[in-house]
């Protein structure tokens, strides 16, 4: 398979814990398999960039897919909390963090690979909203396909890193692909809006409600 890196520098060897720990999954080198977004990322801070082109074969690694049909979103959503910064204090914002750890969280540690959905700004504000208890996990679930997220592919042993070779490094022009990235944030911003306002069901859930009734991982109605 052909996996993209999104970068303002050619990367031709990547090198292991090279990325800072507060990215969503922890340390790890973070790659697509989808160009376009690779591209936007590379433009991330409005300065030109480069699309570094990897073969990867992940035959034989341990692969964590979050997006597998065992899985739901809170365990994404676990992960997240222990690693990225900048959520919310105070209302109900850290008592949920610890229950998601305690009750969702999958260790990364034993895997070669994980494959999930990237929290860009948008995303992240949408998943500090849930836990901060002002969505419920159906509407969380709804904004996390908006503005046409795709999965990253993480690579976070060194064992995998020897899994990919790099091909090439495409320049991209931030004129045309940052402006790409800030118009999908809009739009996700924007049908997360109305998504928002929406009406809710009388059975949908809110983390207060994981917390009281102690819900766990295994409760049919996260499926």
């Amino acid at each position: 398979m052909l996996v993209y890196h999104g970068s303002d520098h050619v990367i031709a060897q990547p090198i292991f814990n090279g990325i800072k720990r507060a990215n969503d999954y922890g340390y790890g080198f973070y790659t697509t398999e989808n160009i376009e977004l690779a591209k936007e990322w590379a433009c991330s801070k409005n300065q030109d960039g480069f699309v570094n082109v990897y073969e990867a074969d992940l035959d034989k690694l341990k692969i964590l897919n979050l997006n597998a049909p065992e899985y739901n979103i809170l365990n994404w959503l676990a992960i997240l909390t222990k690693y990225r910064t900048y959520w919310q204090n105070g209302s109900i914002s850290e008592q949920a963090k610890d229950y998601l750890q305690k009750h969702f969280y999958i260790d990364p540690a034993p895997y070669d690979v994980i494959i999930g959905y990237r929290a860009d700004d948008s995303y992240f504000s949408f998943a500090q909203d849930f836990v901060a208890g002002t969505i419920s996990v159906s509407k969380l679930s709804e904004a996390m396909h908006l503005g046409k997220l795709g999965e990253q592919i993480v690579f976070k042993s060194k064992e995998s890193l020897s899994h990919i070779s790099f091909v090439r490094a495409d320049p991209v022009e931030s004129s045309v692909y940052f402006e790409r990235k800030k118009n999908r944030d809009t739009e996700a911003r924007q049908a997360y809006r109305k998504t928002k306002s929406s009406s809710d069901n009388i059975n949908d859930l809110y983390m207060l409600d994981i917390m009281r009734e102690e819900i766990k991982n295994d409760d049919p109605r996260l499926r």
